[in-house]
């Protein structure tokens, strides 16, 4: 059994000709006609019905169909993966993530992807989810990773998975009078000044309207005294004593240094939130494809 065996074969079953077959590989009939009939010597049974017209498989080639263009699509992938040994793997791959979640497990990921691919360019840019939104939609990046303040999920064009439910924190200063817990409820922070982290520059976006609800359901509106994206001035103010926040667990986890401030965990009933990597369904980027793969096996499965 040799590999042009194998594409005649899938061809003339996809054709239901030998002809068409022949035509697809440049080859005579004659030849196809006797390759196939070696295969069929060589697995001992008949693969086509000839006696039909236009030709179809028997059961057993039904069968042997599957396998056959199993095969091939392996070693097409294993001819790639030796090429791009060989030359590299070219290609540039522009992400766009939302403030914050630089401090999240994505970084290990670019740097796992990039020691397998790295002659791949990632450029990476942090933006508002506004922003990011705007340049998925505009050819900008090709992948991004955000909170869904603007609904992408509902967009047909736009592949959108979880990645992420990260839990939320409350950022407290050292001398709260609740620095002492060990967890806290939202319904507990009823009469705080909250210094409301967004990522969104709009002030009724889905994302700040999702959290508010929360509030509300929780039986209170809530005393938001600050307004900001920009997570390091929450922090400057919460050390300052201005207000408490709360953040996502992403951001919290790996700040062992925020001097004045201590994080306690937000318990209840949908206290997380959830972070989407989207990009364009049409997207051709031959590196986006391959990132894509790599994400789904990173963090999807």
């Amino acid at each position: 059994m040799n590999i042009n065996q194998l594409r005649y074969f899938v061809s003339a079953a996809e054709n239901r000709s030998f002809t068409k077959a022949a035509a697809q590989y440049y080859i005579s009939q004659t030849a196809v006609t006797q390759q196939i009939q070696a295969l069929e010597d060589m697995v001992g049974v008949a693969l086509f019905d000839r006696s039909s017209r236009p030709i179809s498989l028997t059961p057993a080639g039904k069968l042997f169909l599957v396998d056959a263009k199993a095969i091939l699509e392996r070693i097409n992938h294993s001819i790639n993966r030796v090429q791009e040994a060989s030359v590299g793997f070219v290609g540039n791959l522009r992400i766009g993530y939302t403030k914050g979640y630089e401090r999240s497990r994505l970084s290990n990921t670019l740097r796992a992807f990039h020691e397998q691919y790295p002659n791949v360019l990632i450029s990476c840019h942090r933006c508002d989810t506004d922003t990011l939104a705007a340049g998925l939609s505009n050819g900008e990046f090709d992948i991004i990773f955000t909170w869904d303040s603007t609904e992408l999920s509902k967009d047909r064009s736009i592949a959108a998975h979880v990645i992420e439910r990260s839990p939320l924190m409350v950022a407290l200063y050292n001398s709260h009078p609740f620095s002492g817990r060990t967890s806290l409820k939202r319904s507990e922070l009823k009469s705080e000044n909250i210094l409301f982290m967004t990522h969104s520059r709009d002030a009724d976006s889905v994302g700040d309207r999702h959290f508010f609800e929360r509030y509300y359901k929780a039986g209170y509106k809530p005393n938001i005294t600050f307004r900001s994206n920009d997570m390091e001035s929450i922090l400057m103010m919460v050390a300052a004593e201005e207000g408490i926040s709360i953040l996502p667990g992403y951001v919290t986890e790996k700040l062992d240094n925020a001097d004045n401030i201590i994080f306690l965990p937000l318990v209840g009933d949908d206290e997380t939130v959830e972070i989407i990597a989207a990009w364009v369904e049409e997207q051709k980027n031959p590196v986006l494809q391959r990132f894509t793969e790599f994400l789904n096996y990173q963090f999807l499965t």
